[in-house]
């Protein structure tokens, strides 16, 4: 039979510290809980995301004997486990480049140089399935290398790969677990704090954590989603709609128009 008096006491607790879980002792102490893994989240989503796409474009711009040692730091990269280029960072950069790098910059850095390469892997699939055709109508019209990939490829790209990319962000947001490794007092580290502090809740308490994981990942979901539908809403230039958008030059007459 199921103690209830044990289950309420163990709701009752996590209640009670829920302020703790998602913020630490902020304001009176540094901001720690959900509310530091979010944001960590959000910078390492961001800076792998703009390092990706840069990356992307210099993978498709650059001559081979560039690309071809990039591809390969990006390999590096992939292969290189989370916990251990967190490490690198935080311990071996201030020995052997004298600079010192903070506790949570440390972890945003490492998550930001990891999720890059896979999101530079991710954009350059979903220009290669475009096809050559798209590339080669762009430069028959007249435009650059540069202005065809940013102007016709990336944009569809982006578009096609957006899911993916969410499933890069989302795992960003659980590798920012790792961080206990250099001290963060993120979720997971706070949370072990309170399982200490109360023992025989432990199910209680890690629950209430999974589910505040669950909110993160809805939210990066969300965002990826809202990203999606922003430029139907006239938020921005609209997603080109078919393969062809964007190649046909202006004033020229569509198919129809033809009579063909």
């Amino acid at each position: 039979m199921v103690d209830l008096s044990t289950d309420l006491s163990g709701l009752a607790l996590v209640w009670h510290q829920l302020p703790y879980l998602l913020k630490g002792a902020f304001p009176q102490g540094p901001l720690a809980g959900a509310a530091l893994t979010l944001w960590m989240a959000l910078l390492a989503c961001a800076g792998a995301t703009l390092a990706g796409i840069a990356l992307a474009v210099l993978l498709e711009l650059a001559p081979r004997g560039v690309a071809a040692p990039l591809r390969a730091m990006l390999a590096l990269l992939r292969a290189v486990p989370v916990l251990m280029l967190v490490f690198w960072t935080y311990f071996l950069l201030p020995m052997v480049a004298g600079v010192h790098v903070g506790e949570v910059s440390t972890v945003v850095v490492a998550l930001a140089a990891i999720g890059a390469a896979y999101v530079a892997q991710t954009l350059q699939a979903g220009i290669a399935a475009l096809g050559p055709g798209q590339r080669q109508a762009a430069l028959a019209l007249g435009m650059t290398p540069a202005r065809a990939l940013g102007s016709v490829l990336l944009p569809q790209a982006l578009r096609t790969m957006l899911p993916s990319l969410a499933n890069t962000w989302v795992a960003l947001a659980k590798d920012t677990s790792l961080a206990y490794i250099v001290g963060v007092s993120e979720l997971a580290t706070v949370a072990a704090q309170v399982n200490g502090r109360s023992m025989g809740h432990a199910a209680e308490v890690f629950a209430a954590v999974a589910l505040l994981y669950l909110a993160v990942c809805l939210l990066i979901e969300a965002a990826a989603a809202w990203l999606r539908g922003w430029p139907a809403r006239g938020g921005g230039r609209a997603w080109p709609a078919r393969s062809d958008a964007g190649l046909r030059p202006r004033g020229s007459p569509s198919s129809a128009a033809r009579g063909y």
